[in-house]
């Protein structure tokens, strides 16, 4: 059994759509597959009104450790250069390159930090 956040991020739905459109809290990986392959309308007419611009889930991946998190990207994020567990320490990952300044944006998914290495702004 898979949860219905799960199957969200199968169809490459909001978690909310799922809801609203009665997807159960449990389902079965067959009526997932079923879901994907035979979309009912409301799903049929979200994947045509999709423009692709903006994913709808992301996959995060911690840098040192591997750990991995799907998750709704968020309009305010950066590019990262990295992304870490927020437990690890900034010596795990490589040093910023010649000429970089790095800073950290907290609160990336439930428990990573973003990692920005860039150019320092001229004054």
């Amino acid at each position: 059994m898979i949860t219905r956040r799960e199957a969200a991020v199968r169809l490459d739905i909001p978690l909310e759509m799922a809801t609203r459109n009665g997807i159960p809290s449990r389902l079965s990986a067959a009526q997932v597959t079923e879901l994907d392959t035979n979309p009912p309308a409301w799903l049929a007419q979200s994947r045509a009104n999709r423009t692709g611009k903006k994913p709808v889930w992301v996959e995060l991946v911690c840098a040192v450790c591997g750990f991995t998190e799907a998750v709704r990207p968020k309009k305010w994020w950066p590019s990262f250069t990295y992304l870490s567990c927020d437990y690890h320490g900034a010596d795990e990952l490589p040093a910023p390159e010649d000429g970089l300044r790095r800073s950290e944006v907290d609160g990336i998914g439930s428990r990573l930090v973003g990692i920005v290495d860039e150019a320092p702004r001229d004054a």
